[in-house]
């Protein structure tokens, strides 16, 4: 996760039961490459310890001590003016009304006072609390003034009562913090669409064709492009996969629907990484095909071809200022992926070899060659997919400018 390295971002944890979620968060930030520094209020403390942060970001945890320290008339600065992101999670009621009305009282909202970054909080409080006048009035300023604003849920608080007010889960902030890095990215301003999984064709109401695509693929793409700054559009067939915080989500099942929701769409460039079949059945039975019946026999049809509509090939017009492709294929890959470049008038298009056990469909890497256009190929190395994807959308950048 490239969006991470290097990135300084402070977490902030105040006094909240959710103060134990802010430990993971900042596990995983650390985990994949940024500096982590935490700032604990004096009742952010009364739930999780100093020691669990510096446990996992491996760099000292900050509290009200440090503030009237030998270097308190620094610290806040230095730690405000260097940061790339300023989360507090969990956010109480009572650091954001600190925070609205410029109340600098500790540590955390001296900081924060004094940070120049983009500021994410994530709200935690008990019942009513979110709702009451005063706090939505605490919100709305602080999100006038560019405060990013995550959740809260509903669910179970601790209290006992149910309602709004429950912090997000970490992968979510997580997600948005993601989001917030990447605002500034070389994809600002730019609108991209990504296809994804393996497209269902109906045999009866129970039965489909499909493939054995998982979407991850597809997946890593839309997080690369939201993490260079694009406004993305994810189509995607049914997978076990969680979509990435930002993107625009399209559910489909069917090749049909698939090209449906492409003819409503146009970007700056689209990246059809979705395997979608080929052929489907002609008639599809309105009834459970029964094994007493004996064997059906299916007829199939070609099913739509999607980039040759797309493209302006074919009877829709061309939408997509660049086109990139995917050939997955088990022999003479570069002879067919390259077939498929021309005939189907693509920018880019990624060859991947499906033949072997350690790429293509239901894996975590790939092993691909990129083909050109203009006749340049790119070999890339066995890698995960999502430095797959993090390359395929550095090029869609290189066209794009």
């Amino acid at each position: 996760m490239s969006i991470f390295s290097g990135k300084h971002i402070i977490l902030g944890v105040t006094g909240s039961i959710a103060a134990y979620k802010a430990a993971e968060i900042a596990s995983k930030l650390a985990q994949a490459g940024a500096l982590v520094d935490v700032i604990l209020t004096g009742a952010g403390e009364k739930f999780v310890s100093p020691l669990t942060f510096q446990s996992v970001t491996g760099r000292k945890a900050f509290t009200d001590k440090d503030l009237w320290g030998d270097e308190a008339h620094i610290m806040h600065i230095s730690l405000g003016k260097t940061a790339d992101l300023l989360v507090i999670a969990p956010c109480t009621a009572d650091t954001m009304a600190k925070l609205a009305h410029g109340i600098a009282d500790n540590l955390l909202t001296v900081t924060t006072l004094a940070a120049k970054c983009p500021i994410l909080i994530a709200p935690a409080m008990d019942g009513g609390m979110f709702d009451h006048p005063a706090t939505q009035a605490n919100l709305a300023t602080l999100t006038s003034r560019g405060a990013i604003a995550v959740g809260p849920a509903e669910g179970h608080l601790a209290s006992g009562l149910s309602g709004k007010g429950r912090m997000v889960e970490p992968a979510e902030v997580l997600g948005h913090i993601r989001l917030a890095l990447g605002r500034s990215g070389r994809l600002a301003g730019k609108k991209i669409v990504v296809t994804a999984g393996g497209t269902q064709e109906a045999i009866d109401p129970v039965r489909v064709i499909t493939n054995r695509s998982s979407g991850r693929q597809g997946y890593a793409l839309a997080q690369a492009a939201l993490d260079q700054g694009a406004d993305v559009t994810l189509i995607t067939t049914p997978t076990a996969l969680t979509p990435p915080v930002g993107a625009k989500i399209v559910n489909v099942k069917s090749v049909q629907e698939m090209l449906d929701a492409l003819l409503n769409e146009s970007a700056d460039a689209l990246i059809m990484a979705a395997a979608a079949a080929d052929f489907r059945p002609k008639h599809a039975a309105k009834d459970k095909l029964k094994k007493r019946d004996g064997i059906p026999q299916i007829e199939l049809e070609a099913a739509p071809d999607i980039l040759k509509t797309v493209t302006g090939s074919g009877p829709g017009t061309r939408r997509f200022s660049i086109m990139v492709g995917f050939a997955a294929e088990s022999r003479d890959l570069l002879a067919n992926a390259s077939e498929k470049l021309k005939s189907k008038g693509l920018d880019l298009i990624a060859a991947n070899d499906i033949s072997a056990s350690d790429a293509g469909f239901a894996v975590e890497t790939n092993r691909i060659t990129l083909l050109f256009a203009d006749g340049k190929k790119e070999p890339l190395p066995l890698t995960t997919k999502t430095e797959a994807a993090e390359k395929i959308i550095e090029h869609v950048a290189r066209l794009l400018e």
